[in-house]
Order: C-alpha cells, then structure tokens, then sequence
C-alpha cells in the first residue's frame, strides 16, 4: 500500500538517482568517479567536472546560506483533534491494532509515574520517563518487522513493549534483580533482549549509531529482506559518532533507518543552541541520505513514515534520516530539573497535544473508545504495573560472581584471580555484607 509512499515524500529531498541505481553491483567495492557517472548519464558538457560534488558553473559570487530555502516540511495525518486531512494518508490499521497501541501507550505512562516516584523514594537509583514520546516509540514499532534489529538509545521503552517486553522485565531490570536477564550490571531502563532483537542499551551517547551501521552492512550482505533501525535523540547527532555513521551508512549503501527523537532539548541545552541550519533532516542530503521529518506526535503519520522508509531500505538497500518532531514532557531524567531552564506553562501547552491525547481523540471520532473504557484500562494499566513493582521488590539481587560471567567464552587469567579474590574475600568478611539479598549466597557459602 505504501510501496510509492515514500517516493513521493521524498521527491524534493531524495538524493539518489535511480537511473544510475543499478550501475554499480552491491557486492562490488569499485566506485565510479563522478566524471565517469556525468558521462554516462550524458549530461558531462557543461557541468564541472570535479569529483565529489553535483552542481553547475556559476558566475555569481554568493553564499549559500539556510535563509535561502525553505525547511524541510513536517508530514503529518491527523490534526490535534484526532481528524485525518486526507483519508489516502489514513493507513487504516484497524480498531483492534489502533487499541493495541493505544493501551501500550497508557501502560508505558503509568510506568513511568510509578517508577519515577519510586526513584524518589529511593526505591531504585535511576529512572527516565517518555512523558510525550510515546507516539514515536509506538508508532515506528508497529510499521517494523520483528526480524529488524534495533539499536535504542534510552527513551524506547515503548518499541521494546510493544514487541512483547513485559512489564515485569522492565521493572526487574530497574530493580536489578534475578529477574533482570542483564543480571544487574547496567544502568536502570538499559534495556536489551535478544529474543526480541533489541541491542543493549549503552549509557555514552551515539555509540550505537556506527554499531547499528556495521549490523546493517551484515544484513545488507546476508540479504534476507530486514533492515536494522537505530534512535537517537537530537543531541546525540552532535556527537562525532552521528556524522561517522551516516557517512558510512551512504557510502556503503545500508539498508538502515536513522529514526531522530527531536524532543526540543539535549538535558537542558534546547535545540537553538544545540546546532544551526535545518535539525536534524536538514543534514541527510549532505551525506546522501533520503530524509524526511514526520510529526513525532501522530501515531499515524510516524507509522505511515517508518513504513515507506523500511519498503526504501528494503528495494534500495540504502538508508533513510526520519526526524520525529515531539516535545519531551518530562525531565531528563530523575537527576534532572527541567523547571530551572523552561517553564511551566510551555509544559503545560505541549501536554495538551501528546499523542496519548490525539491518538484517543482520533478513536473517539470512529466510536471505538469513550470515557468508561478509558476509566478501565488506566485502572487496569495500574494494577498491572503496581503488582509487577511489588514482584520486583521481593526477588533477591543476582549472585555477586555474575560480575565474571557473560564476557569471555573462556575466563582470562586475569579474571580468574579476581574471581577468587572475590570469594576469599566474602569467605573472610561476608558477615559485614548483605548477603542474604543475593541469590545463592550466605555467609557460609559465599
């Protein structure tokens, strides 16, 4: 349905060519030079012939500058009344798909409050919330296969629900408990599971970006009709690694999306100070990227936007920039205070159009949801989430020689005397520590 979506789109800002698309062989490594590409394409005569640019003789001396052209436009499908513009743009996902999403969304908002308030009763060390998010999150999972690979940063709790991750997982990987298949060794809302083909989270900024473009090359050799997805926020495309990864992304033709949460701020650094020119979108004909920029809160358009991308990276093997447009809601994070550096009232503003709000409005207009079903849900949203909080708080913490396991197939040498160090140590002092909190350890067997 949406297999020309994309194209259209794209038309001002695509930069590829497609009647050179198939000049040069995927598996090959020869590049042709840009003279050699002008004449083949016939148009060599009165063009520069300089390798490395695509443009005309002038004789004008001016700069180019961002007040010359107009920004990227913003696709959307809906407006903040939940009414779609143009029935075409609808994708038509259904009542029982729109409620999936929906309650995912309810679900990962209440969450978010439980735990955030249960970092401030010093119940778990660290937490951060996707207050405002969640359309992005939801929406570019729904259009994804569960074959693609995803690399997260930190505020796609969303994705991973969506693709079965359980409440209860979350949770424990909060707690850092026996539950947590990370066993505790990372940062709370680090997540990551292999099963449902999410990356680890790591804490450094960006440096999943040049790792999500090595897995895409892998799977652009492997040839098995997925992609890999990589989100980042807008302050992450400030780090070095953003500008290596979409450079290799195009010069080696992966099939990835570079999906941008452009939520307005970088902790509290907002976005007018974090770069000029035209965000994030802006920069993907530079590098010879398609791109676009999508109104990250409708549900709809976010879907429609992922879709056509993944369908490009698919029939193009080459990537695609999605810039999603939101506001976060929410501090940074529980060491944050947003208040010192916005105010009050911009929050406020923006709470009236999250897409929680639009995408319940969008399903009022159909008659699929009204105020006793949202009644219901929240309150069973909540029972969910306080029964797995409390499951969370009774399992013990992981064995405390888990910090050895899962590293090397065959533990060094080095390793090996720390281990044993270790347990001597908690041999002679266990009775100093808390052991009876880790599973299969005591002071007698420690």
């Amino acid at each position: 349905m949406f297999k020309r979506f994309q194209f259209s789109l794209l038309l001002k800002w695509r930069s590829f060519n497609p009647s050179a698309s198939n000049v040069i062989l995927p598996a090959q490594r020869f590049i042709m030079s840009e003279i050699s590409r002008s004449k083949a394409e016939g148009n060599i005569k009165d063009r520069p012939q300089f390798p490395g640019s695509r443009s005309q003789w002038t004789e004008k001396l001016e700069f180019t500058r961002t007040t010359d052209y107009e920004g990227i436009p913003v696709y959307r499908v809906m407006n903040k009344e939940g009414k779609v513009f143009d029935e075409k743009q609808d994708p038509n996902l259904g009542e029982d798909t729109i409620k999936k999403i929906y309650k995912g969304m309810i679900v990962l908002s209440t969450m978010d409050r439980i735990l955030y308030e249960s970092q401030r009763q010093g119940r778990i060390s660290f937490y951060m919330t996707n207050y405002g998010e969640e359309g992005a999150q939801f929406g570019s999972a729904a259009a994804l296969d569960f074959k693609d690979l995803i690399f997260g940063q930190y505020r796609e709790t969303g994705v991973l629900l969506w693709r079965g991750f359980k409440v209860q997982q979350a949770i424990d990987q909060c707690y850092g408990n026996v539950g947590d298949n990370e066993k505790g060794r990372s940062m709370p809302v680090h997540y990551g599971d292999r099963n449902l083909n999410f990356i680890s989270i790591s804490s450094p900024l960006a440096t999943q970006m040049p790792q999500a473009v090595g897995a895409a090359y892998h799977v652009k050799r492997q040839g098995k009709g997925k992609i890999v997805i990589c989100y980042f926020g807008e302050g992450a495309s400030s780090e070095g690694d953003a500008h290596a990864a979409m450079n290799f992304s195009a010069t080696l033709d992966c099939p990835i999306i570079f999906f941008c949460r452009n939520n307005g701020f970088a902790i509290s650094t907002p976005t007018h100070e974090q770069y000029r020119g035209d965000g994030i979108a802006g920069r993907g004909p530079g590098y010879g990227i398609a791109s676009i920029r999508v109104d990250g809160n409708d549900v709809l358009a976010v879907y429609n936007v992922t879709v056509a991308a993944r369908n490009y990276c698919i029939e193009e093997s080459k990537p695609v920039l999605i810039e999603a447009m939101t506001y976060r809601i929410g501090h940074h994070s529980t060491s944050d205070d947003s208040t010192a550096y916005r105010s009050v009232d911009e929050v406020r503003q923006w709470q009236q159009d999250s897409p929680i709000i639009r995408l319940r409005k969008y399903m009022e207009l159909k008659q699929w949801w009204d105020d006793e079903m949202e009644k219901n849900w929240r309150e069973e949203s909540r029972r969910q989430v306080l029964e797995a909080f409390h499951q969370a708080e009774k399992k013990l913490k992981p064995n405390a020689i888990e910090i050895f396991t899962d590293v090397f197939d065959e533990m060094p040498e080095n390793l090996k005397r720390q281990y044993h160090d270790l347990k001597a140590h908690l041999k002679k002092y266990g009775k100093y520590y808390p052991l009876k909190d880790y599973q299969g350890m005591s002071e007698n067997n420690s």
